[in-house]
């Protein structure tokens, strides 16, 4: 792990990798902060491991991080790409995650896919709101983890600092967990006062790693040198051994014995795998024609000989497509096959493109599997159980895909024609179908209204919709009754933005945004009563229809009630269900600013007919006039939803959030600790206050606090807001 004498092997550039048994994978993803340097970080490991050359490019000429044009366009990662590297005989799957708040949906996949995780941490920028909760997250799953501190050269980094801080956010109750395996070497200041990080020094080892000419070079430390790690070096090592197996080591070694380094790393490397040390790590990309990155070899060597196999990752719970739990041995290549799609893309050459996790069993090209989907119909996937034909399988190069013979159990891998596979979806054998537990994703809370920009666009919409949601669960997609927009659902205003590129240039379809419209709702303030009277002679079948009704408010969810207390036959029986249903037509429509009437009781209670020209039509139009005019002669009162709205926040942002509530004329109905530093805020507002709150709270809590909202009743709006919008309508109508 850096300070062991060892050779490896590294792939050669460009050439695809397979695995035959689980021992011999990793799969590690990053994660990080926007900008912190995860991709940079890959391009520089997959360099050392001799992925792609010296100029950082694979053999087809593009890069290992070529990703789509939205990500060039945005200058930043949008979505989880998968780069699979070579090293000391261990195929390692590099899974890279945006690190931007809008696409976390891309990293839970990331998590879902992966057995460990890399932190990177900017030593000029420390660790961010959101990169402490990932962090929690993995630590309620056990998931190993290490961090890689980059950035060294900015003029403000400080990697002490910096690994000071990490372990003080990162280690809780035990910062002696977090602890630095190297410490950085930096070159003679300069004449602009700039002292670069040249190698780095093995604290166990007490070796010298200089990476100033470009390659990997050992050497011992000067007798200058070896004061200055001598007591970050003691600290490392009591660390180690207290998360040893071995009981005795601490009382030996605190009683002056010298512990082997052998053993010092044998231990590290068992207290990494099962996720109770975290070391700390630092790299640099490689200078321009150099071979190596700064700490590239280490971090590698790391992943290799700390991180877990697949085989030592619990298997998600699995069933059967009818419900039953069925227990399988962990990442068996020759059980049944179990796997999961963890992302999906379309290709202009092939189709649409899925990254699978294989959990059991052995994928092969031209295989008929089971691919079934549960659970997300909420967000717009119906459930589904299709049997399909896989295409080819292959791994990712750049824009390039190589082909691969099989997947075992704990590999990803790429797979071509699957149609109607979602991101989410289990694959399974044809005669034996079952479904994995979906990975929880964060709820969409920012409203989307679109309509297609012209007619060729709208033949086509539907269809780019429904591929949208498809590759992306965190995007909900809904057909409002009451308001009749189309709703995309998003996590942010950059997520927005992606999917409208994404419509226009992977699906041809340019969609126009439009107000998104909070589905109000109207009901009478008192009782009123009206006469509906519809008489025409005008030659031929005349129409005569006159009914009096009377109406009175309800409580609140109570809908439309109908009551006939007419006498004597006034209006036959035959015409009393056509009074309800114009009265209930008109309610659909509205009696003042066109928001549907609810919560009232309509009592028809006289009116009158002919014996030639009453027919069920007259009759409608009467019950929809008596309405209109019981409505003129009342108050109506306009009902707007009121959400329950819980909001996760830090106790630092606990004030801020609670007065923006009330500012939105929220109810504030109280709190509750919700873990170390935590409060859970509860709340109803008014969902006319919250259409942009995903956007408000992120930036009111710098990244660190979540919400969530359901929808609790519809009540009255304070009077000038309603007769703004009372006059919205008018001017619109």
């Amino acid at each position: 792990m850096g300070d062991k004498a060892q050779s490896h092997h590294p792939g050669a550039a460009g050439r695809a990798l397979t695995a035959d048994r689980p021992a011999s994978l990793r799969n590690v993803v990053l994660v990080g902060h926007s900008g912190s340097g995860k991709t940079t970080l890959v391009e520089a490991l997959a360099l050392t491991a001799g992925a792609v050359n010296r100029a950082g490019r694979v053999e087809d000429g593009g890069t290992v991080s070529d990703h789509d044009e939205i990500e060039h366009r945005q200058q930043r990662s949008v979505q989880l790409s998968l780069v699979p590297v070579a090293w000391d005989g261990t195929k390692v799957n590099l899974l890279d995650t945006p690190g931007y708040a809008d696409f976390v949906g891309e990293l839970r996949a990331g998590l879902r896919a992966a057995d460990a995780a890399l932190f990177v941490v900017s030593a000029a920028d420390g660790v961010d709101g959101s990169t402490r909760m990932v962090w929690e997250e993995c630590a309620a799953v056990g998931m190993p983890r290490a961090i890689v501190i980059t950035h060294l050269e900015a003029a403000r980094a400080d990697f002490e600092e910096t690994t000071r801080v990490c372990a003080e956010v990162f280690g809780g109750d035990d910062p002696d967990a977090v602890l630095p395996l190297y410490l950085p070497l930096r070159a003679p200041e300069g004449p602009d006062g700039h002292t670069p990080v040249t190698g780095l020094v093995g604290l166990l080892s007490r070796k010298l790693f200089d990476y100033s000419t470009g390659e990997r070079k050992e050497s011992e430390p000067g007798e200058e040198q070896l004061p200055g790690i001598e007591e970050a070096r003691d600290r490392l090592i009591e660390g180690i051994i207290a998360e040893s197996e071995d009981e005795t080591l601490m009382d030996r070694y605190l009683g002056g014995e010298q512990v082997d380094v052998e053993t010092l790393v044998r231990d590290l490397e068992r207290a990494v795998a099962r996720g109770s040390f975290f070391p700390v790590l630092a790299a640099a990309p490689a200078a321009e024609g150099a071979r190596q990155g700064l700490g590239t070899v280490e971090l590698l060597e790391l992943v290799t000989g700390g991180f877990p196999t697949p085989s030592e990752h619990p298997l998600p719970a699995v069933t059967t497509t009818g419900g039953e739990p069925r227990e399988l041995k962990p990442c068996d290549p020759d059980g049944p096959l179990v796997a999961e799609v963890v992302k999906t893309a379309s290709d202009p050459y092939v189709g649409r493109v899925s990254l699978v996790r294989v959990f059991s069993g052995t994928l092969r090209p031209d295989q008929t599997v089971h691919v079934c989907g549960h659970g997300l119909a909420d967000r717009g996937h119906e459930d589904h159980d299709v049997d399909e034909k896989t295409g080819a399988l292959s791994m990712p190069f750049g824009k390039q895909q190589r082909p691969v013979t099989h997947a075992v159990a704990g590999d990803l891998v790429c797979v071509a024609k699957l149609s109607r596979a979602e991101t989410g979806d289990t694959l399974s054998a044809k005669d034996d179908p079952l479904l994995m537990a979906p990975w929880r994703m964060p709820d969409p809370l920012l409203p989307l209204a679109i309509q297609a920009h012209s007619k060729a666009d709208e033949d086509k919409l539907s269809q780019g919709l429904a591929r949208l949601v498809a590759e992306d669960p965190t995007m909900r997609l809904e057909q409002n009754q009451d308001t009749h927009q189309v709703v995309l659902w998003c996590l942010g205003e950059a997520h927005a933005d992606v999917a409208l590129e994404r419509l226009r240039s992977r699906y041809g379809v340019q969609v126009d945004v439009v107000p998104h419209r909070v589905p109000l709702r109207e009901t009478f303030a008192a009782r009123a009563t009206g006469r509906g009277r519809h008489v025409k002679q005008s030659g031929g079948h005349g129409q005569y229809a006159i009914c009096e009704i009377e109406v009175e408010p309800l409580p609140v969810g109570s809908g439309i009630e109908f009551v006939d207390k007419v006498v004597g036959g006034a209006v036959p029986r035959q015409f009393v269900p056509s009074v309800e249903k114009g009265v209930r037509a008109q309610a659909a429509k509205g009696v003042t600013a066109g928001y549907p009437l609810v919560d009232v009781r309509v009592t028809l209670l006289d009116g009158k007919a002919h014996s030639v020209d009453s027919s069920d039509a007259a009759f409608q139009t009467a019950g929809a006039l008596a309405l209109r005019e019981a409505a003129a002669d009342a108050g109506i009162h306009l009902l707007e939803p009121v959400a329950e709205v819980s909001v996760l926040v830090g106790d630092d942002y606990v004030g801020a959030v609670m007065s923006d509530l009330s500012g939105r004329r929220g109810r504030l109905l109280g709190t509750e600790q919700a873990g170390s530093g935590r409060t859970l805020i509860h709340a109803e507002v008014p969902e006319f206050e919250i259409g942009r709150y995903a956007v408000d709270l992120r930036s009111l809590s710098h990244g660190t606090a979540r919400f969530d909202r359901a929808y609790a009743r519809h009540e009255p709006m304070p009077p000038q807001i309603a007769a703004r919008l009372r006059e919205l309508a008018g001017d619109e109508g």
